[in-house]
């Protein structure tokens, strides 16, 4: 049956019925306010939720799906958030008898076979009708929350072989019925979580999309529920012909990619994702045959409609931004993914680390495809951390706390060409803003050591990938701490003859006489004062390193981006005076001859 379902739910939706024909400036006005309204609904969960995860980073997603269940508008949240929710919430409109929808109802669902990312992601999302009783289109919000209730806190279990093990799954639980919250059911939902702060976060779901749905409901007595079905029509069609200008302008053939996870959390080795990117006319194909399809790999199996979004994450990027995103996109892009592989999983497969890997995966497979193409707009959406440092403890009062490891840090961000890779933090994550160090250290009892860029941490290029950061930590009272280490063997790859980034590393108890390295996972208990260190992965250079322009070289070791012994052996740019007084100087004539000589060599 999932299988099936998930064929029906991915399927092309027809445009909506209307009696109303409308013009551009008036679409887009509407348009306008849907994005508004998505605004609004994200910053109302920002400020009322309880969680730093969700309060302090920001990781949520507002998405407006019409009637047939077409993304209308997905403009607030992390970008791979974007692409998922209407596919859950198409489960929900399949079945509106059943569940009995009505004006003033709100649902929370998060099963990764009915249309969900993994379990931690919660949409919750509530019906608009028009003054007749038409059903006009659904407000949703996605949030990821800090636990499911399952085995292990945060829905992370290492060595999970089904779903069930990683918590409570929801394929559609009506919370609010006709506008009066329903006690038991929010009750059940709070009780199989265990942060005392889920209360609070589910109830400013709750309250975001009512307060989006009262700005929906206002539209339409604005503009009349016939204007504004024609105006989600016109966007959506509007996306679908940009989408297809683009792909006009690229060369017809077949772009490959392939990309390979160090090993599943059992440690099979070398889980392989492969994308063909197929350009014909103005029709782009994304084909995913040849993805790992071992069914005895346990932890690496990301949901058919988190392995769409995260295709149709990475496409974007390779156009022009000012598409607006929504259904016109996937009408454009024929996508596929074979039955049984890693991106799209036989029923009941564990879920929720595969939101890390493959996913990023699907994404980096699919840049270093497109990039033959397109390469001027070649970055990769993604973060290749495995799982961050999870550190778990219980507080004076017997409650949970959990520090999900989402610092601050420089990690993934690749040169693009023309451009070096810089900022803090993967493009993926989007507006995500990972947590400071003084709030974090508010909350639980750790201590951020440090959060430095590592030297020689990007990968080479004539654009230079961002230098990834050691994070390390202390912690102050015993605490358990999970990890999943991968992008070691397989680090974030360089393009068109750039390098590939510095693989990742993670120590545990760090100067202590039981120091280690995490060779791929952990589940271990730290003693008070044990010091941890994550190495991330910098970004990946894009082009060759010796056509980088020598005084771009000599200002990286001045920044000590880059090192001097890297400057000559990667850029083959010969360095006069000494770092320690700013004294460096290119020796232009010694340059020209090593390049020529590494040139010959290569």
């Amino acid at each position: 049956m999932s299988y099936e379902l998930n064929r029906k739910l991915a399927a092309r939706r027809e445009p909506l019925p209307t009696t109303a024909e409308i013009d551009q400036v008036t679409a887009d006005i509407i348009r306008g306010a849907f994005e508004t309204v998505c605004f609004e609904a994200a910053t109302y969960l920002g400020r009322a939720a309880s969680s730093p995860i969700i309060n302090q980073s920001n990781e949520r997603n507002a998405a407006i799906v019409d009637a047939h269940g077409r993304l209308a508008m997905g403009a607030i949240g992390t970008p791979q958030l974007t692409f998922v929710n209407q596919m859950e919430t198409r489960w929900g409109l399949m079945n509106q008898e059943r569940y009995d929808w009505g004006p003033g109802d709100v649902f929370v669902a998060n099963d990764p076979d009915h249309g969900g990312g993994h379990l931690p992601d919660y949409n919750v999302y509530g019906p608009v009708y028009d003054e007749k009783g038409e059903l006009i289109c659904i407000q949703t919000l996605q949030a990821h929350q800090g636990d499911t209730g399952g085995k292990d806190p945060g829905g992370f279990t290492l060595e999970a072989t089904d779903v069930f093990t990683e918590g409570v799954i929801y394929p559609c639980l009506k919370l609010v019925h006709r506008g009066e919250l329903r006690m038991d059911v929010f009750d059940f939902v709070v009780r199989n979580n265990r942060f005392a702060t889920f209360a609070g976060d589910i109830a400013a779901m709750i309250g975001g999309v009512q307060h989006a749905v009262k700005m929906l409901e206002d539209l339409l007595g604005k503009w009349g529920a016939e204007t504004v079905k024609a105006a989600i029509n016109h966007s959506i069609d509007h996306t679908e012909k940009r989408m297809h200008e683009e792909v006009a302008k690229w060369p017809d053939g077949t772009y490959e990619g392939t990309v390979l996870i160090d090993h599943d959390t059992a440690g099979t080795k070398d889980i392989k994702v492969h994308v063909a990117c197929t350009v014909k006319g103005d029709q782009l194909t994304v084909d995913l045959t040849g993805t790992d399809d071992r069914q005895d790999l346990i932890g690496v199996w990301n949901t058919f409609a988190n392995s769409r979004s995260y295709v149709m994450t990475q496409v974007i990027t390779h156009m022009d931004p000012t598409i607006v995103r929504n259904e016109g996109m996937f009408n454009a892009v024929d996508i596929v993914i074979p039955e049984g592989c890693i991106a799209q999983p036989p029923p009941n497969k564990p879920a929720a680390l595969g939101s890390f890997h493959p996913a990023c995966e699907i994404t980096e497979a699919v840049c270093l495809a497109l990039s033959q193409v397109a390469p001027e707009r070649a970055q990769p959406q993604l973060y290749k951390i495995g799982m961050p440092n999870a550190v778990i403890g219980f507080d004076d009062n017997g409650m949970m706390w959990m520090d999900q490891g989402v610092d601050c840090r420089s990690m993934d961000v690749s040169a693009i060409k023309g451009i070096d890779g810089w900022g803090s933090c993967p493009n993926s994550l989007g507006n995500l803003i990972l947590s400071e160090a003084e709030d974090a250290e508010s909350r639980f009892p750790i201590l951020n050591i440090s959060r430095e860029m590592t030297t020689d941490g990007g990968g080479a290029g004539q654009w230079r990938g961002a230098p990834g950061s050691l994070n390390v930590k202390q912690v102050l009272k015993p605490t358990s701490a999970m990890a999943w280490m991968v992008s070691a063997d397989h680090p974030l790859r360089g393009m068109c003859g750039g390098d590939d980034a510095i693989p990742y590393s993670n120590h545990f108890e760090v100067g202590a006489p039981g120091e280690r390295k995490i060779e791929h996972t952990a589940q271990d208990l730290l003693p008070e004062g044990a010091v941890i260190a994550y190495q991330h992965g910098g970004g990946a250079g894009f082009g060759l390193p010796l056509l980088r322009d020598p005084e771009s070289v000599k200002e990286d070791v001045l920044d000590e981006y880059v090192s001097p012994e890297a400057a000559r052996m990667k850029y083959g740019v010969v360095l006069t005076g000494s770092l320690d007084d700013y004294t460096l100087a290119v020796d232009h004539a010694a340059t020209e001859a090593l390049r020529a000589e590494m040139s010959a060599m290569a």
